[in-house]
């Protein structure tokens, strides 16, 4: 097998994955806090810290960050999501120590320069401002904040312009110093790479990072209710969600397959009957957000405002229907677009790694291809249709609305008559 883990005396994991044909490595470190981490007053510090991780640190300017790794050909990049925050590189196989220099360098040393950090405020509010400007991203941070009221998940990553502004050098290495610890780290890297050396690399640069685990984030409490923001607007942007299962519940992969069935591409009911048959909307889509201790099953779609209220009938006639009548070749169809996605992310080196840390910080191990396989194959017509029962039968909906017309408030009404289509 060509994936190994060695878990370091500080805590700290490492997982590789050999593919001896490239040329190339991903790498990426992986801690394992997000936006559910942060306290009220603190809303946005991770998306901010992963920001200012890249603008100096004692040993390097920005530019010097930037240089140093773009001078061998390769690239950096970060992503903030709700539980994790992550740091990539891709680098040649001979710079793979150099990379790792560089994501430690910024990640235990960062400078925190007062000049730096004023302009990255106003970049990010600049961003916050960017998404209150573009409806189908402001939609979602709505249905978030519905879905999980008054708790960290339903609060944006971004933070508000508020929150940013107060941010300080002083708050910033407070939360890395309490979060950034060896046990919530984990370093991945995939292609060319060899596990001893890379292991050996982490031990030389990553020895800044000790003491135990972070607090755990309180757990999440699915809410439901509605919002609805009258805007002058060409479209109105639904988006509706209801409670899902978390990342290692068993139904998970027959609840994925039910999403996929009824919203998940060109071939899905939703997609069919509410854009091909009726011309109802542009777009629309289901999801499911799995996270350590909850999910979330969520829908979009952009219309006309005078064919809301059609729309969303048939949102909730389409997935109550699905629930009794999901058919052998839907089941079959959605394993196989599955599986190929899964055998896809093993062609790409920055795919490969990336699937195997969500897998170590969900499941705290590998899993291999066959295993995943034999979960979509498991699933069947009567557990994928179970699994959407139990969807719309698990509690109140979340509906988030954007636009003008007079129908909003029937639209959002509809979408709350969905919990009651499981009784």
């Amino acid at each position: 097998m060509s994936v190994a883990v060695t878990t370091l005396k500080s805590g700290i994991r490492v997982v590789t994955d050999s593919m001896p044909h490239l040329e190339t490595a991903s790498l990426g470190v992986w801690v394992n806090s997000g936006s559910r981490d942060e306290k009220p007053n603190e809303n946005g510090i991770s998306h901010f810290l992963e920001h200012m991780a890249f603008k100096g640190t004692r040993r390097r300017t920005a530019r010097q960050i930037a240089e140093e790794i773009e001078a061998v050909g390769g690239d950096l990049n970060a992503a903030t999501s709700a539980e994790s925050t992550a740091y990539f590189a891709r680098v040649l196989k001979a710079d793979l120590p150099l990379a790792l220099d560089v994501l430690a360098d910024i990640l235990s040393e960062p400078a925190f320069d007062r000049d730096e950090l004023v302009r990255e405020q106003s970049v990010i509010v600049q961003e916050i401002g960017a998404v209150a400007d573009t409806p189908d991203d402001l939609v979602f941070e709505h249905l978030q904040g519905i879905a999980f009221p008054g708790q960290p998940l339903g609060r944006s990553i971004l933070g508000t312009a508020d929150t940013v502004r107060s941010f300080d050098a002083a708050k910033l290495r407070d939360y890395l110093g309490r979060q950034y610890r060896a046990p919530n780290i984990l370093i991945g890297a995939a292609g060319a790479v060899d596990h001893a050396t890379v292991v050996a690399e982490v031990e030389k640069n990553f020895g800044r990072f000790s003491g135990p685990a972070g607090t755990a984030p309180e757990p999440a409490r699915f809410g439901g209710g509605k919002h609805v923001e009258r805007r002058e607007l060409e479209q109105v942007h639904i988006a509706l969600a209801l409670p899902g299962v978390k990342q290692t519940d068993p139904t998970l992969y027959s609840l994925q397959m039910f999403t996929s069935i009824v919203g998940g591409g060109m071939s899905s009911r939703l997609f069919q009957e509410a854009r091909e048959k009726r011309g109802l909307c542009y777009s629309i889509y289901t999801f499911h957000h799995p996270y350590s201790d909850v999910g979330m099953f969520g829908l979009y779609a952009g219309t006309d405002a005078n064919d809301s209220t059609e729309l969303m009938r048939l949102v909730v006639d389409e997935i109550a229907h699905a629930v009794e009548t999901i058919s052998e070749a839907e089941v079959a169809r959605v394993k196989a677009q599955m599986k190929v996605g899964l055998l896809m992310a093993l062609e790409s080196s920055s795919d490969r790694i990336g699937q195997l840390a969500r897998q170590m910080i969900a499941w705290g191990r590998p899993l291999p291809l066959d295993e995943l396989i034999a979960k979509v194959d498991a699933v069947t017509v009567d557990s994928a249709r179970a699994a959407g029962r139990a969807l719309i039968g698990r509690g109140k909906p979340a509906i988030a609305v954007i636009g003008l017309g007079p129908r909003l408030e029937n639209a959002a009404a509809i979408a709350e008559t969905l919990a009651r289509q499981a009784a």
